[in-house]
């Protein structure tokens, strides 16, 4: 099946042989991953966002000792985290300043509209509160409830540092990314209140053991992030790109050839090795469109299913 076609097979499930089962369940997991990709298709300032927010997410859940299927829940929250922001208007979602108050106010409106896009669907109870909850802030000064520390759910808190921390180390356009340093440094200056002191602690070590490097500013497991010279590290190589293929800077337009700058016969690391030469050429409509990363999300689903309980989650659900 695949994973355009995987958004028609949202249904409850029904009790099946295990191959069934688990077919099954890669069709609900990606009917929610493909939903949450179209957000970040939408902002090309955010490429990889998604990607590197579960990344960091899971990083945590195994740094503090969590459980197979929490570390699996934390990783597909992360990536789910901003599902609703594809009720936000382009207009505030692609602002290249910042943003005022009253725009503000809409986009705070984004876990709210994620929770009910996620409420008739059957994995929902593993990812709500990562969705709902992850603007919430210990000091009680979070959005949408304003809950205090305590009622904050530990997927929430997962997710809520790791996108902070994300969100701090990309480029934006009114602003250059933050280095780990400087990132580091001021979750520790807003720990206890903006930030869980217990998470803001596992991330510090995270960052002292050099494991947040391969993560950040990166789009895929060893692939960075590539510089657009008008828009900055915009550009997303994907595992599947070859030498001589041709990528767009999808904020400016602005073509690239990718070039081979390791060893032509290392097929493992080819995509690893590709630079983004500017071609001087400006890309179409078509070729300006944003079309999912099929390969990514399906080995993300993957790496998430082999750490679940997918027998037991599947009888919970009929």
């Amino acid at each position: 099946m695949s994973i355009l076609g995987a958004i028609h097979s949202f249904r409850r499930p029904q009790p099946q042989p295990q191959p069934e089962q688990n077919k099954q369940f890669e069709a609900l997991l990606t009917s929610l991953f493909l939903m949450a990709w179209f957000v970040e298709a939408r902002d090309p300032y955010t490429g990889g966002h998604l990607w590197r927010v579960s990344r960091y997410s899971q990083l945590l859940a195994r740094k503090a000792g969590l459980t197979p299927l929490e570390i699996a829940c934390a990783g597909v929250g992360g990536f789910l985290h901003d599902l609703g922001k594809v009720g936000v208007p382009d207009a505030i979602l692609r602002k290249p300043d910042k943003l005022t108050d009253e725009e503000y106010a809409v986009m705070k409106t984004h876990p709210t509209i994620g929770a009910r896009m996620l409420a008739a669907h059957p994995l929902s109870s593993l990812v709500r509160n990562a969705v709902q909850l992850h603007h919430e802030r210990p000091d009680g000064a979070g959005y949408p409830f304003g809950l205090p520390g305590a009622d904050i759910p530990l997927i929430a808190r997962i997710v809520g540092i790791s996108d902070a921390y994300d969100a701090m180390t990309s480029f934006r356009p009114y602003r250059a990314g933050m280095s780990q340093d400087k990132a580091l440094q001021i979750l520790r200056e807003h720990s206890g209140t903006q930030f869980d002191p217990v998470w803001v602690g596992h991330m510090l070590a995270l960052g002292d053991a050099g494991e947040l490097q391969h993560i950040q500013n990166h789009s895929d497991d060893g692939i960075q992030l590539q510089e657009c010279p008008m828009c900055g590290p915009t550009l997303v190589v994907r595992r599947e790109n070859h030498s001589g293929d041709t990528i767009y800077c999808r904020n400016c337009g602005g073509g690239f050839t990718l070039k081979a700058s390791g060893d032509k016969h290392d097929e493992k690391n080819k995509s690893k090795q590709l630079t983004a030469i500017p071609s001087g050429n400006k890309g179409s409509a078509i070729d300006l469109e944003a079309f999912a990363d099929e390969a990514l999300i399906s080995r993300s689903i993957r790496q998430s299913m082999d750490l679940m309980p997918i027998e037991d989650l599947m009888r919970s659900m009929q």
